[in-house]
């Protein structure tokens, strides 16, 4: 495994065959597909931290989804990877979304863990005062909210693990970069689904309150080579709640969809 910086920017580069790129969540970087890595054995993988998030410092100026979208584009051509399936958890699967439908040659095939659309007016407002408070307070009070509210009350009581490992993934965000990746999210529009060919795979959770199973069907019914599948019992952090049936399906889909 070795590191390769983009003008700060920190990917993980692993392994060898087709590539695999994969890209995290507001408030995660790339330990956030760690659990999945050997379902990912015979592929080449590129792991990001985004701009602003875990090892990755934050850039000048305000970086919108479209801005992390060519900072992943810029960083799979600096690594020689013109054609990838991508694997988005969160924001990330909003990035996905967005190479896949400007840059359609560069997409081989999508999976997007706990998918999510555009954010609805309420929860845009909900990001941006997230972000005021990061910068405020710091991320103490959110990693605490976070790690309760997107881990499925089952999974925090059989497994505290995951929760401890979501608010270390807070905790050690940049109060500045967390905060720019809130309000990058609360901007965020939608892309034209119709532009979005590529085989794609939707993951959500059944109790997930971040990407509620009705946005993933809504996804469904816009991408039309979408296929959902829905994990029982989980909230949004699926690949530490439910690592073996993340990736199973992953590696599923990607086995035939990827060459």
């Amino acid at each position: 495994m070795a590191d390769t910086r983009l003008g700060g920017m920190v990917m993980e580069v692993s392994g060898e065959g087709p590539t695999v790129v994969l890209i995290h969540g507001l408030g995660g970087d790339s330990n956030t597909f760690e659990t999945i890595m050997p379902m990912l054995d015979g592929y080449r993988v590129i792991r990001f931290d985004l701009p602003g998030a875990g090892r990755s410092p934050l850039k000048p100026g305000r970086p919108g989804i479209a801005a992390l979208a060519a900072a992943v584009r810029d960083g799979m051509r600096a690594v020689g990877a013109n054609r990838a399936y991508l694997v988005g958890h969160s924001m990330g699967t909003v990035v996905c979304q967005y190479l896949a439908a400007d840059h359609p040659e560069m997409v081989c095939g999508m999976t997007l863990l706990g998918p999510i659309l555009e954010p609805p007016p309420a929860a845009r407002q909900g990001l941006k005062d997230r972000a005021a408070a990061a910068r405020k307070d710091g991320m103490a009070g959110i990693a605490d909210a976070v790690s309760t509210g997107s881990v499925s009350e089952a999974c925090r009581q059989a497994n505290p693990v995951v929760k401890a490992f979501v608010r270390e993934s807070l905790m050690r965000q940049s109060p500045e970069g967390y905060a720019a990746h809130c309000e990058a999210l609360s901007d965020a529009i939608a892309v034209d689904h119709t532009a979005i060919a590529c085989p794609t795979l939707l993951v959500a959770g059944e109790k997930d309150p971040v990407a509620p199973v009705a946005m993933a069907e809504t996804l469904k019914s816009r991408i039309v080579a979408a296929e959902l599948e829905i994990i029982p019992g989980i909230a949004h952090w699926m690949t530490m709640e439910a690592p073996s049936r993340t990736g199973e399906l992953l590696r599923k889909h990607l086995e035939k969809t990827a060459a």
